[in-house]
């Protein structure tokens, strides 16, 4: 989520090297501005299972779109603003609501999508599902008052509060480390990526800065399966990539904010990089094959 992040988006910044892809990479993977139900400023998304792609919109709505991307379809609701999106392994997806300072679970089994956890949160933004030790997750956008953090909730009662109480200039999109060790972690107004190790007794390490100067508003997260960390900028409308042995690159940026369009959650499905655009009605897809099928 980006909102209360103007500021970092009039920082000047050096040209930019040649990105590692061209927009022709990029498509429209569906696009929603007339359908119905219509696909709202999209925020969240997520890779079902079943290799659907889901997002949430500034509608509240929860949104299903086919594998092929030929259909859309509303899957539950909030009447709120729905920002990001994460699935359990049973295929329950967890949404957060910034209208409601809650987290909503849609249930794989039911069908329903009923209010899961709120206790203490007030933007909730982004959720991580960790399975292993049985917690949610949950990045706190608040952003002014230095309270912006992470809360963690359990996964069968919702019951939880904050966990990383250290100050974060506004936190945002997360990912599990690919060890399942800790957390990295967007701070939109530095802007700088974080790193939280999640200790052996379930508290959280020392919180690091581990990637700096991505420029102008990260937004979201997602970790390739070769370790690689994909960057998604609100502003400009920007993807990086980060490796440790490269550093930070460039992989793709749209200088008319139309086919990328203010990008903010993303997620993989094999060696497509699919992402949320919160300036428009679509879902993106990127074709990652050209460099080394990072998704695969």
């Amino acid at each position: 989520m980006a909102m209360g992040c103007w500021a970092a988006a009039l920082v000047r910044e050096p040209p930019m090297a040649k990105p590692l892809l061209e927009m022709s990479a990029a498509k429209v993977f569906f696009d929603g501005i007339f359908t119905s139900p219509r696909v709202a400023h999209p925020e969240g998304v997520a890779v079902h299972r079943d290799g659907s792609i889901w997002c949430g919109t500034e509608t509240g709505d929860l949104l299903r779109l086919a594998a092929d991307g030929g259909s859309v379809e509303r899957m539950g609701g909030t009447q709120g603003f729905l920002l990001g999106i994460a699935f359990d392994g049973a295929g329950n997806c967890f949404a957060c609501d910034w209208k409601h300072s809650a987290i909503f679970r849609r249930d794989a089994g039911t069908a329903q999508m009923e209010r899961f956890a709120s206790a203490g949160i007030r933007v909730p933004n982004y959720p991580v599902v960790d399975e292993t030790r049985g917690w949610l997750f949950v990045s706190d956008s608040v952003g002014q008052d230095n309270r912006s953090g992470i809360f963690r909730y359990d996964l069968k009662t919702g019951d939880g509060g904050l966990w990383c109480r250290e100050a974060m200039s506004f936190a945002n999109g997360m990912a599990m480390a690919p060890d399942g060790n800790g957390l990295y972690v967007v701070e939109s107004n530095a802007p700088c990526i974080s790193y939280v190790p999640i200790l052996a007794d379930g508290a959280p390490g020392t919180r690091r800065v581990v990637v700096e100067g991505v420029r102008n508003v990260p937004d979201g997260l997602a970790f390739a399966p070769d370790g690689s960390l994909f960057i998604s900028c609100y502003e400009p409308s920007r993807i990086y990539r980060w490796r440790k042995d490269r550093g930070l690159e460039v992989l793709m940026e749209d200088p008319t904010a139309t086919t990328l369009a203010h990008p903010t959650n993303i997620a993989f499905k094999g060696d497509k990089l699919y992402t949320a655009n919160l300036g428009r009605w679509h879902i993106t897809e990127i074709d990652l094959a050209a460099i080394a099928n990072p998704g695969r």
